[in-house]
């Protein structure tokens, strides 16, 4: 057998794998992924029909398996099986607990179809590979607390949630959840409230009461990065000009710090802000590299750094 045929086979096997895995698959969506032409696709999905897969569609609208076809197991190659023990190792560390018992059930299901090699490979290599993690997990008040906020995500519908800030200041809030999304060892979500007509972070071990309502959500979302990434009306822009050899040191705060832009100059690093934390958490974070930094703007930020230098003055 020829290299063109086993690719073709390869392809083909994996365009059945991505039938069974998803509810309609385009065949654009899949030239892109296998780098073919879409003609290519038909000519595929063709042969998989021609060896008795009872495929539903046609080109130009998708095609999905039909209802209550089965298929036999999926075999997983070395490589893949060594990827699962892996991510295994870090799902164990960072997801969050309200998931832990499903993805466990999960992953016992994938063991089970292995064949007998690949699991002896799995009880030889699982102990040799460990994750690090540092800091403490968050404890939520409320179990299974995720599958309740991607349930509510999936069927479009308003949740109403009792929540405690940072000041332990307590008030309800109905929302309408865009995504959740994992940052610096704490889970949030990005909803739009209703209360305050706009988009919001929830941090959700702070969540102490949730209740997934019958009321649909009044409008569309997109992809939850959309939001994250766009400025509000409570955001300030703020621009620092940074000294090269501090950057490094600043990687991942600058990005929890709101950072929008990053420009290189001849005398440093301009850095572009659009922060949420100007009155408190910005400040004490820009004083710990001070030194190395110019407040280009705004010009009350230089007066909020001056305030709270004066204070730590006064106890030292």
């Amino acid at each position: 057998m020829n290299d063109h045929y086993l690719k073709k086979l390869d392809r083909v096997t994996a365009i059945l794998t991505q039938l069974q895995s998803k509810p309609l698959v385009r065949a654009q969506d899949l030239a892109k992924k296998f780098e073919v032409s879409v003609r290519t696709i038909y000519r595929d999905v063709k042969t998989l029909e021609n060896a008795g897969i009872p495929i539903i569609g046609e080109a130009g609208s998708g095609y999905s398996l039909m209802e209550g076809y089965k298929l036999p197991p999926v075999m997983f190659t070395k490589e893949e099986v060594l990827s699962f023990i892996t991510a295994e190792k870090l799902m164990q560390k960072f997801l969050h607990e309200s998931l832990g018992n499903h993805y466990q059930n999960a992953m016992e299901k994938v063991r089970s179809v292995l064949k007998y090699s690949d699991k002896n490979l799995i009880e030889n290599i699982e102990k040799q590979i460990d994750v690090f993690n540092y800091h403490p997990k968050t404890e939520d008040k409320i179990q299974n607390i995720i599958p309740i906020i991607l349930e509510s995500i999936a069927e479009k519908k308003q949740l109403t949630l009792e929540y405690e800030t940072v000041d332990a200041q307590v008030s309800t809030r109905t929302i309408e959840v865009v995504g959740v999304f994992f940052e610096f060892n704490y889970w949030y979500i990005m909803a739009f409230c209703t209360l305050r007509n706009d988009f919001r972070q929830f941090r959700v071990d702070r969540i102490l009461k949730i209740f997934k309502t019958q009321n649909p959500f009044l409008q569309e979302y997109g992809q939850i990065n959309d939001y994250r990434q766009s400025p509000n009306g409570n955001r300030t822009r703020v621009r620092l000009l940074v000294e090269k050899k501090i950057i490094g040191h600043l990687v991942n705060s600058k990005k929890y710090y709101g950072l929008v832009e990053e420009i290189e100059r001849e005398d440093g690093i301009e850095l572009i802000f659009e922060t949420d934390w100007i009155k408190e958490g910005f400040p004490r974070w820009l004083i710990t590299f001070a030194d190395y930094a110019e407040v280009l703007e705004p010009e009350f930020l230089k007066d909020s750094l001056k305030d709270l230098i004066k204070d730590i003055l006064k106890k030292y």
